[in-house]
Parts: C-alpha cells; structure tokens; sequence
C-alpha cells in the first residue's frame, strides 16, 4: 500500500472537526498528544480508501474518554485517543452507558529530547534543572522568588557558565504537556518547591501543579509554535540554545545537534520503549466494538493505524516523532480479533 506523505505543516490542519451529516464518517476525539498522529492516519485512509476521511478532534485524554462513555450510536463517538490508561471510573461510566466492549490499541510510544549544537558544551540533565532553569518562580532559603538564574552554572554547579536560552514547543502542541508534566513538575517536586507553591494555594495540589509549571517570561523560555525545523533554526542562530525535540527529529539532525541524557538515560529508542528513558510514556486510542460493522470503515481506520507502513520505524508516524512498539505485531493481532479490555 502507497500513500502520500504529509508535511509537516500539514499537521496543523487537523481534519476538519464537524460531525458527518450522514454519520458515514468516523468520529475520532481526544489527547492533544495523539491528535497529530490521527491526523496524518486519517489524511491518509481518506486517500487510500473508499470511506470518507475520519473526522478528528481534540479535547484532551479525559474529555474524549468522557465523550466515548455517554454511550452508543451515531449520536456518539468511535473512537477517544488517550496518552493514558483508561481509568477504571472511565470504564464503569462506560459500562453504565453501554459502552461494555472497548479495544484498547496501544500506538506506540512518544519522547522528547534535549539537544543542542553539536560543537557545544554537553550536558547531563535532570528534572530538577529544567525547573530551576525555565520556572518562573523557585525556592530560595524556604520561600518562593522569582527565578534568578542566568546561566546554567546558577542552576548547576557542575554546569558551565552558559546563558540558558531554552526552546520549548508552545503549548498548543502535546509535547508541551509531556515536557511540563515529567519534566518541570517532576522537578517542582523534587526541589521541593511544590510543597511551597501548594502552601501558598490552600493546599490546593492543582493549584499547585499550576503554578509550578508556569514557565519564566523575561525571553530565557522561548516558545516555539512551528515546526521542529524552526526550533533547529533558533539553535542554529543562538549556538548557546538548548531545544526540546522529538526523538525522530533529533536522530535525522545528528550531523548538526548532540542529546543530552536526563537522570543518567540516554535517550533512544529502546530507553523510550523500556520506558527507562524518564521523558516517555505510552500512546493509545480506545474503539467501541459495538460501533465495528455499524460506522463505515471503523475496523479498516484501527487496523490501518496500527499497521507496519503506517505505525512501524519507517512510516510516516515514526517521522513525526512516535516511537513504534516493538509489540506493534501483536497490537496489529489484537485489533484484527477485536479482542476487548478483559480478554
């Protein structure tokens, strides 16, 4: 099977997010995080197929799974993406709406990196220095200030005394989400700034979170709303600048950046895998299987996603920076079985 490509401008415009009139369409929803990925599946089954173009929307992990639980027919969802688990509170809402069946298909996994130029200084990297490098607010001698540091030698003494100048994606994108939550809260908590941001909050550990994840605003943190290659591009023109990257991006650049390891993990796509690698996680979507057989194109959609041209190293999702499931075969033997959760 051949299918066209997509740049990755293209990924920005999502499929468009009104419901089929005739419900012949797919309706997919769910994580920010897994929202690209679908995007480039559903652009593609919609040129390499005789079903209509899966509509794809976003929402977050816990709005699509709520979504996928209000129950069944056309009046309801296909399919919730998900950079989680499905909670069991998630599966009892379901099961109290009729939604009994669910597949779960794990798509692989997702990693960001830290790379910098490659004639530059290396680094070995924590949680705990990204926080106290980037956050707006961190603890000195038991209170909150706003953050001082100027050079990553402030941060660690270990480090050389090179102005931190940080490129992270902009928070319209699901790395983002990945970079504050095992990254900057990891290391709120392990400074032990985020008792202090949760006792300025009325113990409110939301709250908390909230405000440990509040990035600085005085240029050291930049975000970056485009592309990888424009993040590659700031570095090239700031050789001081350490960029947050997909791991695909970084292997296909190793002639112009260097990675730097974090809590002692080279970054890789087996340590991303092994989930050994810290910054990682799995990646899924769920499929009522009371929907396959109903909705045109359901079953085909799950299996094409899952399959090697489109999920494996060399397909277009590996491009975009997932990292493929060394299991991805028996994924593939799952959703061909329609086996559901409890089997």
């Amino acid at each position: 099977m051949s299918f066209a490509k997509l740049s990755v401008s293209a990924l920005a415009m999502t499929v468009a997010a009104t419901a089929a009139s005739a419900r012949d369409q797919v309706q997919v929803a769910g994580s920010s995080t897994v929202l690209p990925y679908a995007a480039i599946v559903a652009e593609a089954f919609g040129e390499n197929f005789d079903f209509p173009t899966p509509v794809v929307e976003s929402g977050g992990s816990s709005a699509g799974l709520k979504k996928f639980c209000e129950g069944l027919g056309e009046g309801t969802i296909d399919v919730a993406n998900a950079s989680r688990k499905i909670k069991d509170s998630e599966i009892k809402a379901c099961a109290e709406n009729g939604v009994t069946d669910i597949i779960e298909v794990q798509i692989g996994y997702d990693g960001i990196v830290f790379a910098s130029d490659i004639n530059g200084e290396s680094f070995e990297f924590t949680p705990e220095d990204w926080f106290l490098a980037l956050s707006d607010k961190v603890a000195v001698d038991g209170a909150l200030v706003d953050n001082p540091n100027k050079t990553w030698a402030d941060v660690n003494a270990n480090f050389p005394a090179q102005p931190i100048a940080a490129f992270v994606p902009g928070t319209k994108h699901g790395t983002r989400e990945v970079f504050e939550d095992k990254v900057i809260l990891a290391g709120c908590e392990a400074t032990g700034a985020f008792d202090l941001f949760k006792a300025a909050n009325g113990d409110d550990k939301k709250a908390a979170e909230k405000a440990c994840i509040a990035l600085r605003t005085d240029g050291v943190s930049v975000d970056i709303d485009g592309d990888y290659t424009e993040t590659l591009a700031r570095i090239e023109s700031n050789k001081d600048g350490i960029g947050v990257f997909g791991l695909a991006f970084y292997e296909n650049n190793t002639d112009k950046l260097q990675v730097a390891t974090m809590s002692g993990v080279t970054p890789s796509t087996e340590s991303i895998a092994s989930g050994e690698y810290p910054v990682s996680r799995p990646l899924f979507f769920y499929v009522k299987k009371a929907h396959i057989g109903v909705i045109p194109g359901l079953q085909e959609y799950a299996e094409f996603f899952v399959s090697e041209e489109i999920a494996g190293p060399d397909g277009p999702l590996a491009e975009y920076g997932l990292v493929a499931d060394p299991e991805l075969e028996a994924t593939q033997e799952l959703v061909a079985s329609q086996n559901t959760l409890g089997m």
